[in-house]
């Protein structure tokens, strides 16, 4: 499936090999760097009054967009002051071209970091380190961005926050807090991945003079996790559909946990499913037969029963762990239904009871499988390290199935590759059963035919995107009403695509 270029996301290697490429076909790195300084000065005047402004300006490009920041901003009038870290002699190419201009063309002082004064709270406009930054912050410079954080009437960084990776959103050491971030071209991992995402405050992704076809050559693999990255395949029902032809999902129902399997069977409705069944032991018929009318009930002694349910090609997606226990039929069922080769969504219990044996289940997984595991659940299957992008995408390579790893940067990865990173989910989420209506929707539009990859990065951004919209007191079971109201903008907005 090709995604939406706008959503790619590069790491910190690729944003240099976008510069490059700009520049050998045609740009120069002083006009690009004049292009992002100006757009520096321009968020800036746009966001505040005018009162001084401290620029703090590192050794790299980082503090070449400082200079030209700062000259936009003496030449519209606003007071500034300018330090650089080193000494500009040792400036190299575009950025010493943007140094010698400040101080040639507008007269404009440079003073060094230990005359940095805060007294007078200003502005501070970080352009220190950026994006490209891999050892940690400490010593005088941890004072200085302790003392910024503390003193400063607001704060916009250039590419990053300094002190945060670009490529994993680690925060090394210290890192300073910013009112809002402006980067360029695209987002780096570091803008949306915690902890770092939450020091860039609002971020502004500014054009300037890099073209998207660059794109072509360094083919990214990570996107920013929005409609338009799946938009195209949300599954709209035709006029001459039926119920079978939006799809059956099947919902396996634990004991004791019923409430699970029932948000998840009624989300897998709301979400457009033509129908969705919760399976369950005989002894539990009564309870779940309670529950939504529009909710079938069936009921299953064995794997034999499960395995026949299954052969009907109408039921086409089965999920299974929400609610289901710790217990062996957990495992035998969630064998059973990996076994069809059907869609398959595996959650909760389905995932921990192979904690012991996880190439059990890697084994039986194929890229129609989805895995929504929460951080604990992610750590009993996978032994992998790094970064929380870095690890999903192992996971997910691992197992040969789509992995969800959940969380306020949810991570989605698939066995080729491809990952998308979801940052709309409020705190407000973190609720019982929240996880059990995601299941649903993923298994509702699975069920309608999307693509495993699409479907579950349009499940979780609709899962936050419902979250949103309901803000503080949401609980599960406000998430299903919500998704009408959203799935109707989805349908007119890719209408309109």
């Amino acid at each position: 499936m090709q995604h939406n270029t706008t959503n790619a996301v590069l790491s910190t290697q690729q944003m240099y090999r976008a510069d490059a490429l700009a520049i050998e076909g045609g740009k120069t790195g002083i006009a690009l760097m004049e292009n992002a300084g100006r757009a520096v000065a321009k968020c800036l005047m746009n966001r505040w009054f005018k009162k001084p402004v401290l620029i703090l300006c590192g050794p790299g490009n980082n503090g070449g967009d400082g200079f030209v920041a700062a000259k936009h901003l003496k030449q519209a009038g606003w007071s500034v002051r300018l330090h650089c870290l080193v000494l500009i002699d040792s400036l190299n190419g575009d950025a010493a071209h943007h140094a010698r201009a400040w101080q040639e063309e507008l007269h404009g002082d440079i003073f060094p970091f230990d005359q940095i004064f805060l007294s007078d709270a200003p502005l501070v406009i970080d352009a220190i380190f950026g994006a490209g930054l891999t050892r940690p912050i400490k010593g005088q410079m941890d004072e200085l961005f302790t003392s910024i954080n503390e003193t400063a009437s607001g704060c916009l960084s250039v590419d990053l926050p300094s002190g945060v990776s670009g490529d994993s959103g680690e925060i090394l050491g210290t890192a300073l807090r910013a009112e809002c971030t402006v980067t360029f071209f695209r987002q780096k991992p570091g803008h949306l991945l915690q902890p770092g995402a939450e020091l860039c405050g609002d971020i502004t992704v500014a054009e300037i003079g890099i073209s998207s076809d660059v794109l072509g050559e360094i083919k990214p693999q990570t996107f920013h996790n929005s409609p338009n990255l799946w938009l195209s395949s949300f599954p709209v029902p035709g006029t001459s559909d039926h119920k079978y032809k939006r799809g059956h999902a099947l919902i396996y129902g634990g004991d004791h946990m019923v409430g699970a399997a029932r948000l998840a069977a009624r989300a897998a409705r709301r979400i457009g499913a033509g129908l969705s069944s919760i399976v369950c032991s005989p002894e539990s018929f009564d309870i779940y037969a309670q529950a939504d009318p529009g909710t079938i009930v069936e009921t299953i002694k064995d794997v034999a029963d499960l395995e026949e349910l299954l052969s009907d090609s109408r039921r086409n997606v089965i999920a299974i762990g929400p609610g289901a226990g710790m217990i062996t039929r957990t495992r035998e069922y969630s064998l059973a239904a990996l076994s069809t080769n059907k869609p398959t969504v595996l959650d909760a219990d389905a995932l921990s009871i192979f904690a012991k044996e996880p190439h059990t289940l890697f084994d039986a997984l194929h890229p129609n499988c989805v895995l929504t595991p929460h951080d604990g659940e992610f750590a009993r299957l996978f032994d992998t390290e790094g970064d929380k992008l870095l690890r999903t995408r192992k996971a997910a390579l691992d197992s040969n199935a789509i992995v969800v790893l959940k969380g306020s940067d949810t991570i989605i990865a698939s066995p080729d590759g491809r990952a998308a990173i979801n940052n709309n989910a409020p705190p407000d989420l973190a609720t019982a059963g929240a996880g059990d209506v995601l299941v649903g929707i993923i298994s509702g539009l699975l069920a309608q035919g999307m693509d495993s990859f699409d479907t579950a990065c349009a499940g979780v951004w609709i899962h936050g995107e419902c979250a949103n919209r309901l803000g503080a007191g949401l609980i599960a079971e406000d998430l299903c009403e919500l998704l009408p109201e959203v799935i109707k903008e989805m349908r007119d907005l890719k209408k309109q695509s």
